[in-house]
């Protein structure tokens, strides 16, 4: 029997991106960059045991433009992924189902993780 004839599921650009369906994968990626991060914190930790050049080199990284964009970027993932997986905790337990509640919880953690990413860098 061939399968020719038979139609395709739906691929990802025939449904509409909905907030849930981006913090879902807004979620995955935050978990990519931090693992990533961590590497580099790893890296800046290391050149503080080693010292001398490979201190200097990473300090001039984490000074310049890109290492402070990165930081910051790092911060935030952070934040997100820690509210976002607070968030699926609590649904865990049975509540935040419902679409208004699943709306507003994700709003609450977008907003959050930006505050304190804020809050963090300018105070």
């Amino acid at each position: 029997m061939s399968n020719v004839n038979r139609p395709l599921s739906p691929h990802l650009q025939v449904y509409r991106p909905q907030l849930t369906s981006v913090l879902s994968v807004l979620h995955r990626g935050t978990g990519i960059i931090l693992s990533v991060g961590a590497l580099l914190i790893t890296a800046w930790v290391w050149s503080i045991c080693v010292g001398g050049k490979m201190f200097e080199l990473s300090h001039a990284f984490f000074s310049s433009w890109v290492g402070k964009f990165l930081m910051i970027a790092w911060t935030a993932c952070t934040f997100y992924h820690l509210f976002n997986g607070i968030r699926h905790l609590v649904w865990d337990t049975g509540y935040g189902y419902e679409l208004k509640e699943a709306y507003l919880s994700g709003k609450v953690v977008v907003g959050s993780a930006f505050i304190l990413t804020v809050l963090v860098w300018v105070l």
